[in-house]
């Protein structure tokens, strides 16, 4: 598949919509789909909806991407990873149908997925957009909901060069009088998205307007018309996910989930590699006595949030290893946390064409104006650390690529 279309991405849906019509159109037969695009807080979003919707009783299909560890984890089917079996069974049947034409790895799989849960019985589907909006390879579906979570520059290759292009690629999303679940936005990009709203009759439920959410006393709050929920901190770690819960809860509100799941999609979320403290495995078991952290952040934005979680974090002193891509804003995710770290250590993703090189990254991180050094791999950067500092607190970041490397060396 890998091998059917340049990895070179080419935002289109003709290729989709062919296949889809050439498998008697599964996008037509899902269950009722709640539809995610923003650049940062989709899949953190994601989760906790799953987890409401799941206490509540429901089955569940999801689609995220990219996968950490294993591709089985962008495919859950009612509830459970995809099989291998299954995951054979669709891709094959999509294989076939193409017929050999050109179509791109995410296009392809997308369509497997929609496939997969056109076939499984289910209450819901959550559709995570891959990249943009208007024109990836999810946009084909017609929605009971959509959701835009925070908008900011980022693929502005693909997206363009200005927030208001990119809000518009993401708010191509929303369909005619569906309605549209807004996280906070810059005025930019909120004018973009609600006058696509207005000329598509699409009632808009957006933060700071239909709905609040803050931080009080340890609790999270949340007020829309309907009233106020005192609820649990979400279980996801860092002041950005106060965002993300409420866009969440927006949402199981406007699907009429009651407080019970609404506490639920709080405590049950997981989505790893968003600030996750690793606590076993072969890398923790490698640190002894120091922390070992991971966040697959990789835009300014990122930064920024990673930033804030830093600040409550202030104990021990905390060491950097970052790995990035070189089709990122490099310097852009690096200078927030400028400040925060003794040092960081650059090292190159395995396997991947599109790495910056230790080298490069040492580089960047000292023109953003930290301390930086390389090494050959996590392992080694991780046993460099700790030998220096047995107390430290490492964090291992700058890609979602680099941070399911982590997560398969760590077993």
């Amino acid at each position: 598949m890998m091998s059917l279309h340049p990895k070179i991405i080419d935002l289109t849906l003709d290729r989709v919509w062919r296949l889809l019509e050439a498998l008697d159109h599964p996008e037509r037969r899902l269950p009722p789909v709640i539809h995610i695009a923003g650049t940062n807080g989709k899949g953190s979003t994601l989760a906790m909806i799953r987890a409401g919707l799941e206490a509540d009783g429901k089955r569940v299909h999801a689609y995220t991407s990219p996968h950490l560890a294993r591709f089985h984890e962008r495919i859950r089917l009612a509830g459970d990873l995809i099989t291998e079996a299954h995951l054979t069974e669709v891709l094959d049947r999509c294989y076939e149908a193409n017929g050999g034409a050109s179509i791109t790895y995410f296009e392809i799989t997308t369509v497997a997925a929609l496939l997969a849960f056109a076939e499984t019985p289910a209450d819901y589907t959550l559709l995570e957009v891959g990249l943009g909006g208007r024109l990836d390879a999810t946009n084909v579906v017609d929605p009971v909901l959509s959701v835009i979570t925070p908008v900011s520059i980022d693929h502005t290759q693909y997206l363009g060069d200005t927030l208001a292009r990119i809000a518009g690629e993401k708010a191509g999303i929303i369909k005619r009088g569906v309605p549209v679940v807004v996280g906070p936005q810059d005025d930019e990009a909120l004018e973009v998205i609600e006058a696509t709203a207005a000329r598509l009759g699409a009632p808009v439920i957006a933060q700071g307007q239909h709905w609040h959410v803050w931080q009080e006393r340890g609790r999270l709050v949340f007020q829309d018309e309907t009233g106020l929920l005192d609820l649990p901190l979400p279980a996801l770690i860092g002041a950005h996910q106060i965002d993300n819960a409420g866009a969440a809860l927006a949402s199981l509100r406007a699907l009429r989930v009651g407080t019970e799941a609404c506490e639920a999609a709080m405590v049950n979320a997981s989505w790893p590699a968003r600030m996750q403290r690793l606590r076993q495995g072969p890398l923790v078991e490698l640190a002894g006595g120091a922390e070992l952290w991971l966040d697959g952040g990789h835009n300014p934005a990122a930064g920024q949030a990673i930033a804030r979680v830093l600040e409550t974090l202030t104990d021990k002193k905390l060491y950097l290893i970052c790995g990035m891509l070189n089709t990122k804003d490099i310097a852009g995710f690096m200078r927030p946390l400028m400040g925060h770290a003794e040092r960081l250590t650059a090292v190159s993703i395995p396997g991947e064409a599109a790495t910056l090189s230790a080298e490069e990254t040492a580089a960047a991180a000292r023109t953003a104006g930290l301390s930086a050094t390389t090494a050959p791999s996590v392992a080694e950067a991780l046993s460099a650390i700790v030998t220096e500092d047995p107390a430290a607190r490492v964090l291992i970041c700058g890609s979602l690529y680099l941070a399911g490397q982590v997560l398969r060396e760590n077993g």
